[in-house]
């Protein structure tokens, strides 16, 4: 039995302050707590229906924090509109050192937990292994973000800190999404640099416009030009396989 002070404790994940304060964060599904527990996220606490369903993933030392929960017990613990079949709490990781090699996606004020989630998929799926966030983007372990990376959030670093001073020690290109700029597909992209996606309602703030050396546009070929701008998680997958292409 899961008791009130547990899911009390759990839900209260929900919010970013708690998990800033205990230093935890929630995870749902089989998948995506595969995922984590073959990583090097450490596990606090599992709650699951079938006790064997992570047989495979789960260490010897790790069995003795999963425990059996009901279907009702586990719908009370979870942040989906259909719960999943496992709820997990894992600790949040201390974040990586600042690499500036490569390609690296920046985020500045994105909100929605979806896009962000299906962003940190994205620089999974090009082989982007680090992503700049600032510090109003939506946290990366809130748990609609956890459950919308599908378990990329093991492979991709993911470090908040304020972006003018990132930026201004930044040595390579600096690319920028825009209406204005150059069309994307007759561009020279370089190997190493900096892509950033703006706020899905504002794009790119001024502040950070400053330091972007190279304005970039993905073109409309819509016939009546009509649609005002992408999804700001598409735009990224647009840009990203051209960087990669």
């Amino acid at each position: 039995m899961v008791s009130k002070n547990t899911i009390k404790r759990i839900t209260s994940l929900g919010q970013k302050k708690y998990r800033n304060r205990e230093g935890i964060f929630v995870a749902e599904g089989i998948k995506v707590i595969t995922e984590l527990l073959q990583s090097t996220f450490l596990l606090k606490e599992l709650y699951v229906e079938d006790e064997n369903a992570f047989a495979k993933a789960i260490t010897k030392k790790e069995a003795s924090k999963i425990f059996k929960a009901t279907h009702t017990e586990l719908k009370k613990l979870s942040f989906l509109k259909t719960p999943q079949k496992a709820v997990a709490v894992f600790n949040i990781p201390k974040e990586s050192i600042i690499d500036r090699g490569g390609i690296t996606v920046v985020i500045d004020d994105v909100r929605d937990p979806g896009n962000l989630g299906t962003i940190i998929r994205l620089c999974d799926w090009f082989g982007i292994k680090q992503l700049i966030c600032s510090p109003q983007t939506v946290d990366c372990f809130n748990p609609k973000v956890v459950q919308a990376t599908m378990g990329s959030l093991t492979r991709v670093h993911i470090i908040y800190t304020n972006l003018e001073e990132y930026l201004k020690e930044e040595h390579r290109t600096i690319y920028g999404t825009f209406m204005d700029g150059t069309n994307i597909y007759q561009c020279t992209l370089e190997k190493e640099g900096v892509l950033i996606m703006g706020n899905e309602a504002n794009g790119i703030s001024s502040t950070i416009e400053h330091y972007i050396n190279s304005r970039i546009a993905i073109p409309r070929f819509g016939v009546q030009q009509a649609t005002e701008s992408l999804n700001v998680a598409t735009a990224a997958a647009i840009s990203l396989s051209e960087f990669k292409r």
